[in-house]
């Protein structure tokens, strides 16, 4: 019943989007897991219109956020207004009171406004004066950002970075999908309205279900296994890629590359996880969790190129002695 409906917001998304098949995929995840998505990519691939249609679908509240230089703390989680008339203060929400909030361009923002953003990200509350506010369930943070090296951006502090469940890099389209994308765009009868599939009891349901999919014991070390060549690429025999590697994945990899695991089993109507669902979603948990070294940059080699080498290195079956 739950894969049907999950179906119909796919189809219902895709009447506007086109393509985009994995973000679709990587988003929904995010959401059936509570793990906050960041979107990454250059500016016109669907970022927003993807994560905008798909809170249409979904019977929860939506705010989009324009992160900008200028943009203070106050502007996302509220302030305290004096009341003339009561002779007092009263607080006024800012827009992360909502159950989905799109942080547009999240890496436009100076520090204060993203130290904000990681308190609602990990604690799902917000701090206004003295005062803290429990923020409403689900709490969904799905932040797209421009590459780094783009101007006006600012990076990312890694602690920021490892709240997210997943970095998903964002390709341009297929020549057949631009060619659709410019049809529909340039067509004045063209209709973007879509229906709304599912509310927060059947999102609350599906959770409950996906934390019942079952994973053997050997895929849970696998995944552990995985983790850890990333932090002693050494002793998995990767010593060419070992002096790349300034800092390997923290636990939240594990813990999340279990959790979308077992959401990939759920979304193909299975109810225990394969090695190849362990395998499809390691790139997006992990490539935004290891930190290259500057000779890594100077030779041209990223997170997914390593993260390609550790799943062809470690076996399933491996195990590895760490003390």
């Amino acid at each position: 019943m739950h894969q049907e409906k999950i179906q119909a917001v796919i189809k219902e998304v895709k009447k506007v989007v086109v393509g985009q098949d994995k973000m679709i995929n990587r988003l929904l995840i995010g959401l059936f897991t509570n793990g906050h998505i960041l979107l990454e990519g250059v500016p016109g691939l669907a970022k927003t219109l993807t994560v905008n249609t798909l809170s249409k679908v979904l019977h929860l509240d939506f705010k989009r956020i324009q992160f900008t230089p200028d943009l203070l703390p106050s502007d996302l989680v509220g302030t305290m207004i004096y009341n003339q008339l009561n002779a007092n203060f009263e607080v006024k929400k800012g827009p992360i009171f909502s159950n989905i909030i799109l942080a547009d361009e999240v890496n436009r923002s100076p520090a204060k406004v993203q130290s904000a953003l990681l308190e609602a990200m990990q604690e799902r509350q917000v701090t206004i004066g003295e005062t803290t506010y429990p923020l409403d369930r689900p709490f969904l943070v799905l932040a797209t950002q421009n590459p780094v090296d783009q101007e006006g951006t600012y990076p990312l502090p890694e602690a920021q970075v490892d709240r997210f469940m997943m970095k998903v890099n964002i390709d341009y389209p297929t020549k057949k999908d631009e060619l659709e994308v410019m049809r529909r765009m340039t067509d004045a009868h063209f209709a973007s309205n879509v229906n709304a599939i599912l509310d927060k009891e059947e999102i609350f349901a599906i959770r409950n279900a996906i934390n019942e999919v079952q994973i053997a014991e050997t895929l849970e070390n696998y995944i552990i296994e995985l983790v850890f060549s990333t932090r002693f690429p050494e002793n998995y025999g990767m010593h060419e890629e070992a002096k790349y590697i300034m800092f390997g994945a923290s636990p939240r990899a594990s813990i999340n590359l279990n959790l979308a695991s077992k959401a990939v089993a759920y979304m193909e109507g299975r109810d225990y996880v394969l090695p190849e669902d362990v395998k499809e979603i390691a790139d997006d948990v992990l490539n935004h969790r290891i930190i290259l070294n500057y000779e890594a940059e100077a030779d041209n080699v990223n997170t997914r190129d390593l993260i390609k080498k550790i799943l062809e290195k470690i076996p399933l079956n491996k195990t590895v002695s760490m003390k």
